[in-house]
């Protein structure tokens, strides 16, 4: 989708132009040869101009942008690239357009006839009327719509209401999610709004949605610095909060069709450990004052709403300082009896990696990592486990074995056997789980759970990590739990079907056998 300056642009290179003026309270005006037109009907507000400049601006200049600072860039648009520099006066942006070369868009003073109010510092109105404006016959052949784009001829004068409907069409929207009990909202151009509720994509009986509509949701609720990123790379991850309702964590992107966005529900209150009914030998691990604590699974396991869980536990008991670090930030904890540091990558720092490095030099006692996506952030978050702090992370792996292989496998062949070491000395827990669909609707969580014992710590030392499962096995006395147990342990509280328990297990010979042990019938397997 063509961004909404390019109709402009367009006018000013295919007409030959000198430069594009977006002022504010001021129509765009193009200037050639020492006169003046305006090639839009309705005058910019600050928000026109805004919305024109942070689509096009690359992230460094954007940020310049929502700083309201001087800044300049090159755009490329479907007739050739412009340079555009924006000069902020009195605290409202003004921007100059030129074609890529043009001495004053570089930054050169233009001649008296051409200089803009933001630039030479002159009255906006007096600026355009004494540079010979003429009459404004261009309005609807420089913008008009192509079959390409079809952002309007001028900027519509309702521009700031038309961002604020789609602002409250999306609440409408988030609202039904959260009272339908639904997890997530997935919009899609030419489709109507999707829940997922308990697992099951449902559509809406809403009208299907446009790429200007979806857009314009987006952009309604995207905060400035995700704007560029979006554009640039299609992907953006940001929080979104409707105060009293819930947060969401958004991922906005792009596929062949336009625009797309998925909205994951986060509670507003946060969840304890009661409420998940959370182990007693889970919970221990939050008393540990070093060792490193995995919470692990695939995408949609609930694994963010167990740490909430964990590290509200850890703010009702003790007297510490918590770091965590998001990407981006879901669950707000306030302070209770611990200080609470919560981090963004992306807006409080560089990367996981630099945040967790830095961390250390900020007194902390306990760390979250929201994610540990690679070697370094691993190889930093071991290190920290054993320098004495507690590190609680996550890993998208689905059993407690696969994990410690995932980790040690992250690294190079001669690094393994030391890591090993590390890790059999720093690992103290991991809680590895799959939610599932529960009868009569609702879900809930089956976890296997790993401690620390001697015997496990021998077995990552030795690199045997393939008879982890059996020391869970013959260790349940000591809390420790196999997702098959956990799935079994379900189906005969009647919380799930034998079925889905099948579906969840990752050994499912041995599922089928228990199932079929107790009474339990399957329809799955012949």
């Amino acid at each position: 989708m063509a961004a909404r300056i390019d109709p402009f642009v367009d006018v000013l290179l295919r007409e030959r132009g000198d430069q594009l003026y977006l002022l504010p309270d001021e129509p765009v005006t193009m200037v050639k040869d020492g006169k003046a037109r305006k090639v839009s009907r309705q005058p910019l507000t600050d928000q026109h101009i805004y919305a024109l400049l942070v689509e096009v601006a690359p992230s460094e200049a954007a940020d310049h942008i929502d700083k309201k600072a001087e800044t300049e860039f090159e755009y490329i648009a479907d007739r050739g690239m412009v340079r555009v520099r924006i000069v902020p006066e009195m605290g409202r942006l003004t921007a100059v357009v030129a074609p890529s070369g043009n001495a004053a868009a570089a930054g050169a003073p233009a001649p008296a006839a051409q200089r803009a109010p933001a630039v030479a510092g002159a009255p906006a109105a007096a600026a355009t009327r004494s540079s010979g404006a003429a009459p404004a016959v261009a309005e609807g052949r420089a913008a008009a719509p192509t079959a390409v784009h079809q952002p309007p001829a001028g900027l519509p004068a309702d521009f700031a209401t038309q961002y604020q409907g789609a602002e409250r069409a999306l609440g409408e929207l988030l609202k039904a999610l959260v009272h339908s009990a639904s997890s997530d909202l997935h919009l899609r151009v030419g489709e109507p709004p999707v829940f997922r509720t308990h697992g099951e994509m449902k559509r809406q009986g809403t009208p299907p949605l446009s790429p200007e509509q979806l857009e314009l949701m987006l952009l309604s609720v995207m905060p400035e610095r995700n704007r560029g990123e979006w554009r640039e790379t299609g992907d953006s991850d940001f929080a979104y909060e409707i105060r009293g309702l819930a947060r969401f964590r958004v991922n906005a992107a792009r596929d062949r069709k336009g625009p797309m966005a998925v909205f994951r529900v986060i509670p507003a209150q946060v969840v304890t450990v009661e409420q998940l009914n959370i182990s007693k030998e889970v919970q221990q691990l939050c008393y540990l004052t070093k060792g490193l604590v995995l919470v692990t699974g695939p995408t949609g396991s609930g694994k963010s709403t167990t740490l909430c869980s964990l590290v509200d536990l850890v703010n009702r008991m003790r007297t510490d300082h918590i770091i965590t670090i998001e990407d981006p930030i879901e669950f707000v904890h306030e302070n209770k009896k611990c200080v609470i540091t919560q981090r963004q990558v992306g807006v409080h720092t560089d990367s996981f990696r630099s945040a967790l490095r830095a961390a250390l030099r900020e007194d902390p006692d306990i760390v979250l990592v929201g994610e540990m996506r690679d070697l370094e952030t691993i190889a930093i978050a071991i290190e920290t486990a054993e320098t004495g702090h507690l590190v609680f992370g996550t890993l998208h792996t689905t059993t407690a074995a696969s994990t410690v292989d995932r980790i040690i496998d992250q690294f190079p062949a001669d690094r393994q056997a030391q890591i090993r070491v590390m890790l059999s000395e720093s690992l103290k827990g991991v809680v590895s789980q799959t939610l599932c669909k529960k009868l009569g609707g609702g879900r809930v969580a089956a976890r296997e759970i790993l401690l620390a014992t001697p015997a496990i710590s021998n077995l990552i030392r030795e690199g045997k990590t393939f008879q982890i499962p059996s020391i869970i096995q013959t260790s349940k006395q000591l809390g420790m739990l196999t997702l098959n147990d956990a799935l079994l342990d379900l189906v005969e509280k009647k919380e799930i079907s034998p079925d889905e328990a099948y579906m969840k297990s990752v050994e499912k010979t041995g599922l089928a056998a228990s199932l079929k042990a107790r009474g339990h019938k399957l329809t799955l397997t012949a």
